[in-house]
């Protein structure tokens, strides 16, 4: 018998879902469905202005992904994936918004049918022009696959200064930085706890040898060029078949780079929206340490 589904939540402060806008809906659904293998179930009712196709491994909310829906009013013609931050207290972290700097461009409301919200959500941005959401969950609590193939890997805000940025989210959403964790490491602490005890109860165990404080990891703060935006990127089992597969979609591949850890691409999806197609794929010698664990 399977086992039972353990909900994978988020506390204050951790990313916990993203999606996409863009005006048209079928030609994304039929590009990520294709790269990704995803299956889409539309949430809004027939009739209801626009649509919201919720991205999952096996068509329920069990794997869900992410989602894919048409543009709010208001849309300036810029496609993007976007991050939700989750809070437990929207109206508060809204109003703190504000006290830091940031700016709240649609204030809290709750999405999804009356009685039963999905939670509610609030557009911000910071005050480097990164835009964002806030989630505070009711019946959706977020991503429940990810970091394996084909779903959510992690999130990342590229900003030209650093410190400026995590004196906004470190107060907003309690990040701190660890520079013996490497560059660009922002975490909530305690949420390694978080995962131990819900969804993930021997993520301490496999992570013993890494730098403490690494499970509490939630999201990459990045030196960039340009304007400070947020950056999604999407595990995938082999970059380079991931990316002739998106190019042969009509995506364009903007950059590809190898790492000791990983392998990674920079695609512009046939939309105009930007992601990373990112491969773990670690060194010899760590492969061959973990194959001698297995054995003892």
């Amino acid at each position: 018998m399977a086992a039972p589904h353990i909900t994978r939540t988020y506390p204050h402060g951790v990313p916990s879902w993203i999606d996409l806008e863009t005006p048209d809906v079928d030609a994304a659904l039929a590009f990520y469905g294709d790269l990704f293998g995803w299956r889409f179930t539309e949430k809004l009712p027939p009739g209801a202005p626009g649509r919201y196709a919720i991205a999952s491994q096996d068509g329920t909310d069990a794997t869900a992904v992410a989602a894919i829906a048409t543009p709010d009013k208001g849309f300036d013609g810029e496609v993007a994936w976007h991050t939700y931050l989750a809070v437990d207290d929207i109206a508060a972290t809204a109003a703190r918004v504000t006290e830091l700097g940031g700016v709240v461009s649609s204030p809290p409301e709750a999405v999804g049918p009356p009685g039963q919200p999905a939670g509610q959500m609030a557009r911000i941005v910071d005050p480097q022009g990164a835009p964002s959401r806030l989630w505070q969950a009711g019946t959706r609590p977020g991503a429940q696959a990810v970091n394996v193939p084909g779903t959510w890997n992690f999130s990342n805000l590229l900003t030209p200064d650093v410190d400026r940025a995590l004196q906004f989210y470190g107060p907003l959403l309690g990040w701190v930085r660890s520079d013996d964790l490497g560059a660009g490491m922002a975490r909530v602490p305690g949420y390694g706890n978080h995962l131990a005890s819900t969804i993930d109860p021997e993520i301490h165990e496999r992570q013993e040898y890494v730098p403490p404080g690494f499970s509490d990891v939630v999201a990459g703060v990045l030196q960039a060029d340009g304007l400070a935006h947020w950056s999604v990127a999407f595990a995938v089992a082999d970059r380079d078949g991931s990316v002739a597969d998106a190019e042969r979609a009509g995506a364009t591949i903007l950059a590809t780079e190898d790492e000791e850890w990983s392998k990674s691409a920079k695609v512009r999806d046939p939309f105009g929206a930007e992601l990373v197609l990112a491969q773990f794929d670690p060194p010899e010698s760590f492969l061959e340490a973990e194959a001698e664990a297995g054995k003892s």
